[in-house]
């Protein structure tokens, strides 16, 4: 039997298990607090807040990343790092600052081909604050450049003092590829094809109005009266374009289980690189909505008592940051980041945070090297909290 005839057989993802999966939790949630008229504003703001102030600028990083990635030759940045063994160390640490998760899970894969040591490891799962990055970066540059800055120089060292003074896991290697050495990929389903393609299409269209929208918003600028539209209609046309976002992300879930609701879709660089920027551009829109509508409902039911409570807890929220981010994924991290723009904690709990938390580079990391990732995780905690609780006794306990 030919392959071609073979392929139907594999198209066990249909239409009502994309419909059954778990990350369908999230839009069916938000249809239905649209539906109680006293939340139906709150909806419309934060599903524009999100699109308008954070997607467009997601995609537009994004693309120029993605778009570089692909075309990229390696080789010689690869001679580079082999010539000094602290290079490869540095390079993993500016990889992990970037935004997003794409540099950390380049440095894993590294790892776990034994072409670069543990120390590297350490370091970009220490330096990356994920896919909370370009939250921050896009709400308050000036407080990501301050804990950028923290995170890469903490990732540094501790993948230097990793590899000079740390015992370090014997690497171990998952059996995840062919007798090739190819990764084994399950073919995608029918529907799930036309998700993506429904995904690049969208951003397409989309990805540079959005962005010229986005940079004349962030100028204080009123688009509406530019264009000649009546008020709020470019906000109410940023709200259908994030609702399409957040569906297409959960229509996109590989199955389900829970673990899809907290990271990116787990595909490599494919072919046509904007299939990448949708999908991870669509699952950071679809947390930081989350984030903001669990927000607003809190402060709508307790009241805003809440801000001044949890301001309360001063050094505390540090330490409880930091255990947040040895949860697996960037959901939960975008959430804190949340919680930081709103006021609700304190600067040095964020980059406590940041630098605690791995992001989606702790899902390949735990499948192909368990001990290696218990191990980093744990490397990268201690210096989270030490910067965490510096920053505090030295800028914010005065």
């Amino acid at each position: 039997m030919s392959t071609e005839a073979k392929i139907p057989l594999k198209q066990h993802h249909t239409l009502q298990q994309g419909l059954s999966n778990k990350r369908m939790i999230i839009p069916i949630a938000l249809l239905v607090l649209w539906m109680i008229p006293n939340l139906r504003e709150t909806i419309y703001s934060v599903l524009a807040d999100a699109f308008l102030q954070v997607s467009a600028f997601v995609a537009l990083t994004l693309a120029l990343y993605y778009g570089i990635s692909h075309n990229l030759n390696a080789t010689p940045l690869n001679n580079w790092m082999k010539q000094k063994p602290y290079r490869e160390v540095v390079f993993a640490g500016l990889m992990g600052i970037l935004p997003g998760c794409g540099g950390a899970i380049v440095v894993i894969t590294q790892y776990t081909q034994g072409k670069i040591g543990f120390g590297a490891v350490v370091a970009v799962l220490t330096s990356t604050m994920g896919d909370a990055a370009f939250l921050l970066i896009s709400q308050r540059p000036e407080d990501a450049a301050i804990v950028l800055s923290i995170s890469i120089v903490v990732g540094i060292v501790s993948g230097l003092m990793t590899d000079w003074f740390l015992p370090a896991p014997k690497q171990e290697f998952a059996h995840s590829t062919s007798q090739k050495g190819t990764t084994r990929l399950p073919h995608p389903s029918l529907f799930g094809i036309w998700v993506s393609r429904i995904s690049i299409v969208f951003w397409c269209l989309l990805i540079i109005p959005a962005s010229i929208v986005a940079l004349l918003l962030s100028m204080q600028y009123n688009v509406n009266d530019l264009l000649g539209l009546p008020d709020k209609s470019i906000e109410y046309l940023g709200a259908v374009a994030g609702f399409i976002c957040l569906l297409l992300w959960a229509l996109s879930a590989k199955n389900d289980r829970y673990s899809e609701l907290t990271k990116e879709n787990d595909n490599a660089l494919p072919k046509h690189w904007i299939r990448k920027v949708a999908q991870d551009t669509q699952f950071v829109t679809s947390w930081v909505v989350v984030a903001f509508i669990l927000f607003e409902l809190i402060l709508l039911f307790v009241g805003e008592g809440i801000l001044d409570s949890l301001k309360s807890w001063g050094s505390t929220t540090v330490f409880f940051a930091a255990m947040i981010g040895l949860l697996p994924g960037c959901g939960p991290q975008i959430m804190v980041t949340g919680l930081y723009l709103q006021g609700a904690i304190p600067l040095s709990a964020q980059i406590a945070n940041a630098i605690s938390n791995d992001g989606d580079a702790l899902f390949p990391a735990i499948a192909l090297a368990p001990k290696a990732a218990l191990l980093a995780t744990v490397y990268s905690t201690v210096p989270a909290l030490l910067a965490g609780y510096g920053y505090y006794w030295l800028f914010e306990a005065i």
